[in-house]
């Protein structure tokens, strides 16, 4: 597969190329743009050399959709944004998918995987516009989780994720921890968390910890390439970023992918 890719982050270009190269080695990327002037010029020259369009929605000269005005875009695509309130227009120009950053490698993933069944949905004969059309309005922009309902004696209180200042694992428990120090055990394990929180706000550090980017007061570098977090609440264990989380953990804090 050849791989066209409009985004004006150098840091978060090259996380998509590795992340496509994960997904499928074969994967050719013919160009990483980051302007709409040089899109269009590329597009009128090149366009049928790819298979597949990533677009970064806010460019260095303007919006992506202003590529859409000035060349036909005949290539499935696949919009990266931080804002999901371009999803309307994304879907306009019958986007793929549309992905919010940071990205992961399952969202990647799950983009793809569409793709590939949107293109055996096309191969059959029968029925492709109606096809088509279904599939398309099946996409939908990712809502996140805002609110956990936790349980205080016989009550219970629902708490917003902008009162949550980390969630930590203990064995089996997964415990939430608000910005007064008060802990809840909670019916989710990480992994779940991490597909449910808004990865702007809430990222994974290692294997006992999801943080909130607003808890943190300092990050120090720490022995064998880590780094460790003091919180802006009081907290009674140590909190590491773990090796291989470090340069993901950098790019979060840095907001490089949030651009």
């Amino acid at each position: 597969m050849k791989v066209l890719i409009i985004e004006d982050e150098i840091p978060a270009a090259e996380k998509l190329e590795r992340y496509l190269l994960k997904y499928d080695a074969s994967t050719t990327v013919a160009a990483i743009l980051d302007t709409v002037e040089s899109a269009v010029a590329w597009l009128r020259d090149h366009q049928s050399e790819v298979d597949l369009i990533f677009m970064d929605i806010q460019l260095k000269d303007g919006l992506s959709f202003q590529i859409f005005q000035q060349v036909p875009v005949k290539k499935p695509v696949i919009f990266t944004t931080a804002f999901n309130e371009f999803a309307l227009d994304a879907f306009k120009v019958s986007s793929i998918d549309y992905l919010l950053k940071p990205i992961t490698f399952t969202d990647l993933s799950a983009a793809l995987k569409k793709l590939e069944s949107l293109r055996e949905q096309l191969h059959q004969p029968k029925d492709q516009p109606e096809r088509m059309q279904a599939l398309v309005a099946n996409l939908k922009t990712k809502e996140y989780k805002t609110r956990f309902m936790v349980k205080l004696g016989e009550h219970i209180r629902s708490i917003t994720t902008d009162q949550i200042g980390l969630f930590y694992a203990d064995g089996r428990d997964v415990y939430l921890v608000t910005t007064q120090n008060r802990k809840f055990i909670i019916d989710y394990t990480l992994e779940s968390l991490e597909d449910i929180l808004d990865p702007k706000v809430f990222f994974r550090l290692n294997r006992t910890f999801i943080l909130n980017i607003n808890a943190i007061k300092d990050v120090l570098v720490y022995s064998n390439s880590r780094l460790k977090i003091t919180l802006v609440q009081e907290f009674d264990k140590e909190i590491i970023v773990s090796r291989e989380k470090v340069g993901d953990f950098k790019e979060w804090f840095d907001g490089l992918q949030n651009a």
